[in-house]
């Protein structure tokens, strides 16, 4: 390793930041893990956070990174970031936030005053999309801030996501990548640039282009590190700081997940199915593919708001034995957790849920719910956290019959990535209900991996990004599926997974009606 050219990838996700570094073959060499805290809330469903102290964190991760490797700042050819999607940054004219980050978890809404006026307005209507662009104007944080906080966006020079903060701190050029932009912007997302002036998103948000930062693709440099940030890294100054994309888009990148035949899962906080290509597929009707952290590129998704968020929130709120036990035994909780799930046959003895936890959500609707049917005495919390899992795997394999539908290639491989990945028990299920070989990745950092990627070819360590996905990327453990398991789940997907939302969707109205929740 002495003198072997490194790449070190700042992963800010909603959880932690960590300060990885890779070497040419995607080996992880180094690793500096900062838990953080994901938001504060001032008021129910808000969640924000100060811009510096996603800054300061990653101070910290990089210093514990270097106490922790046998690696020298020296070897390190560039730098590069993903980030976590759609939190927003308010800057001053001299940089300085004028707010805390509104976080992609928050739930506020801006008043949205009648449609939209004109031409834009009559074809909204005439296409039926009026409630969808209803939900992005109310949705979009410049507008809550332009109409609760003027005196904050009166004074606000530019408005980035996180990504296009963390790389202005780095170089102190307002510049971000293509490959992040995810979320309530005047971004054009087939043709990956800022909107055109004409186009109806300008009309919909309080932006202006000055506002808005630089954009270059996935790969290309976006500027070179500054004294200050060099000294709060480790690191010399003047290193390439190269463009990647979003955690997301990196993450399938990492996992290697380059064809349309392979879906990418993530079981993060987010769960989603992604599938990647050159073509540009709607999940969704009018519903448009994210940016790839490879350059041109698209990443079809289907999203499960709040995925293992479900898993985390079982734990906290049903699993103090199991994480009383493992810090007596000195063993990671999961550990317990899988047995806990292997304990319980496929398909939880009956016990269906409907992972739809998160109010709001974009699919299957914004007034569906979380379900449970089928509760029996003989169910135990064992057969709730299996279902748990189960429900999740049944949703992101409806998403793929529908990316199957719309992109006209069959999924025939998965590659799970995210912190559920690292379950055996949630792996060996996924294979079970998809009935396909699921796949883990051969480092647990993939999303650090992708950004790596984009650095190598950006600093012409690999000479094209083919080559360096072949030299970086590799399948580690390979979950095949086992025929009887998924002869059962198949039965209980078609048969009572399919038909819930129909069945249940007219109950979730009332209670809207009734409770007024979600709005």
């Amino acid at each position: 390793m002495p003198g072997e050219s490194l790449i070190l990838a700042i992963d800010n996700g909603t959880q932690s930041i960590r300060a990885l570094l890779f070497d040419t073959r995607g080996n992880l060499v180094g690793k500096g893990k900062q838990e953080i805290e994901p938001y504060f809330s001032h008021q129910p469903g808000w969640a924000e956070q100060h811009p510096e102290y996603f800054w300061d964190n990653l101070g910290l991760a990089a210093n514990k990174l270097w106490q922790n490797t046998d690696a020298k700042p020296e070897q390190v050819r560039g730098v590069t970031v993903t980030t976590q999607r759609s939190t927003t940054i308010n800057l001053d004219t001299n940089g300085k936030p004028l707010r805390p980050a509104i976080i992609w978890l928050d739930q506020r809404h801006a008043e949205v005053d009648g449609p939209m006026k004109g031409p834009w307005g009559w074809l909204f209507k005439a296409l039926g999309l009026e409630d969808t662009i209803k939900r992005f104007r109310a949705n979009a944080p410049a507008n809550w801030i332009s109409q609760n906080q003027p005196e904050i966006w009166a004074a606000t020079d530019k408005f980035l996501l996180l990504s296009g903060y963390l790389n202005f701190r780095l170089t102190g050029e307002m510049k971000d990548s293509t490959g992040s932009q995810v979320g309530y912007l005047p971004f054009d997302y087939k043709k990956h640039r800022w909107a055109a002036s004409r186009d109806f998103k300008w009309q919909m948000l309080p932006l202006t282009r000055s506002m808005l930062p630089e954009l270059v693709s996935p790969g290309e440099t976006l500027g070179h590190l500054l004294p200050e940030a060099a000294a709060h890294l480790g690191l010399p100054a003047g290193l390439p700081v190269i463009a990647a994309a979003s955690d997301k888009a990196c993450e399938i990148l990492g996992s290697g997940g380059t064809r349309p035949d392979i879906g990418c899962l993530s079981y993060g906080t987010t769960a989603t199915i992604n599938i990647a290509g050159r073509r540009y597929v709607e999940p969704t009707r009018f519903m448009p593919p994210y940016p790839s952290a490879l350059p041109g590129q698209y990443c079809s998704e289907v999203m499960i708001y709040r995925g293992f968020w479900m898993v985390s929130w079982f734990k906290e709120e049903f699993g103090l034995r199991e994480r009383t036990l493992a810090e007596q035994r000195g063993i990671e909780p999961e550990v317990l957790f899988d047995e806990l799930v292997n304990a319980v046959p496929p398909g939880a003895m009956g016990l269906m849920l409907q992972p739809y936890w998160s109010p709001g959500v974009k699919h299957p609707g914004p007034e569906a719910k979380g379900a449970m049917i089928g509760f029996g005495d003989v169910h135990t919390r064992a057969h709730i956290y299996r279902a748990i899992l189960e429900g999740l795997a049944y949703a992101l394999r409806e998403g793929k019959e529908r990316l199957e539908k719309r992109g006209g290639v069959p999924v025939t491989r998965l590659r799970v990535a995210g912190g559920g990945s690292q379950s055996d028990a949630a792996m060996q299920l996924t294979a079970d209900i998809f009935g396909l070989s699921a796949e883990r990745p051969h480092t647990y950092e993939t999303s650090g991996l992708g950004a790596a990627i984009d650095a190598a070819v950006g600093l012409g360590l690999h000479p094209d990004f083919d080559t360096a996905v072949d030299a970086m990327t590799r399948v580690g453990q390979v979950f095949l599926p086992d025929p009887d398991a998924h002869r059962l789940y198949d039965r209980l997907y078609r048969e009572i997974y399919l038909k819930m939302y129909p069945q249940l969707i007219p109950l979730y109205r009332k209670i809207r009606e009734i409770t007024g929740y979600p709005r």
